[in-house]
């Protein structure tokens, strides 16, 4: 029996006996959406001080998280929001089920119709100035469609940022993926599975539609922020996770995040086959 072949028998031996290859298999999703209030979620909106929920622009309601413009006065005022996710991230995969609902808010610019997005390895929002628009970050774009023409859904945008995809270096401000166009008000799964500064895959209802790599700092399509935050050509790792308000009112009925860092020593009781970072200080044995 060859070493290698010897090696693979004795590591199938050695999962311990409370554990099984499903139990390593199977993806535990983390929720961060608890379908009752905001809580581990900060919110951003251009014009107010970070944590000021202007108008209660983010609220839950019926068990959703909901994106509102009932409470405005006037018009939308370019009052550009994000709400925040208290912790940054890695490598993971961050799914969002969302879908648009009634009449954009007065005011809003002709592209944010029916147009959100979910912003992943984006700066803190502490460090976001008081009047700047988006956060320095890669966003993958939730659109709707209205009613007639194709607008495909998890599309790239690069919010003082840029990527590389299929080898060529991209500073376009937004990409198109490759998904079909959802009219109407009908629920969409988003998925977008991040690996720090390597490949990023967007997922719409299970089906890959876009994928680039060396997410990193650059560009412009942000405004009002500090020139101290934005180091142009950096990679970007990690960061924060936030969805998008535009003016267009949403409603998500699931937040959710699947870790692909973790413990990948198959002796360990935590074992998982699908992480793809070691953090051997996570491991928990029997």
């Amino acid at each position: 029996m060859s070493r290698m072949l010897a090696a693979a028998v004795v590591a199938l031996f050695l999962v311990p006996a409370h554990s099984s290859a499903g139990d390593a298999e199977k993806k535990e999703w983390i929720p961060l959406f608890n379908g009752r209030d905001l809580g581990g979620w900060i919110p951003k909106i251009a014009g107010y001080e970070v944590g000021e929920n202007f108008a209660e622009t983010f609220r839950v309601e019926d068990g959703r998280l909901k994106v509102s413009y009932d409470r405005y006065e006037g018009e939308f005022g370019a009052r550009f929001g994000h709400l925040f996710y208290k912790a940054p991230f890695s490598y993971y995969v961050i799914a969002v089920e969302y879908r648009f609902v009634g009449e954009q808010m007065k005011g809003g610019p002709g592209w944010a119709l029916r147009n959100s997005g979910i912003m992943i390895h984006g700066q803190p929002p502490q460090t976001m100035k008081k009047d700047q628009d988006f956060p320095i970050c890669i966003e993958a774009q939730l659109l709707g469609g209205n009613g007639t023409d194709e607008r495909p859904t998890a599309n790239l945008c690069t919010p003082g940022t840029n990527v590389v995809m299929g080898g060529r270096f991209v500073t376009d401000h937004c990409v198109s993926s490759s998904s079909k166009t959802f009219h109407g008000d009908q629920w969409v799964r988003v998925e977008v599975e991040v690996h720090g500064d390597g490949v990023i895959r967007h997922f719409v209802n299970g089906e890959e539609v876009l994928s680039y790599e060396m997410p990193q700092i650059g560009g412009g399509n942000v405004a009002g922020h500090d020139p101290a935050a934005k180091r142009d050509g950096e990679l970007l790792s990690s960061g924060s996770i936030s969805l998008q308000a535009e003016s267009h009112p949403l409603e998500f009925r699931k937040v959710e995040l699947l870790p692909l860092e973790g413990c990948t020593d198959p002796k360990a009781a935590n074992y998982k086959t699908y992480y793809l970072k070691s953090d051997p200080a996570a491991c928990v044995f029997p």
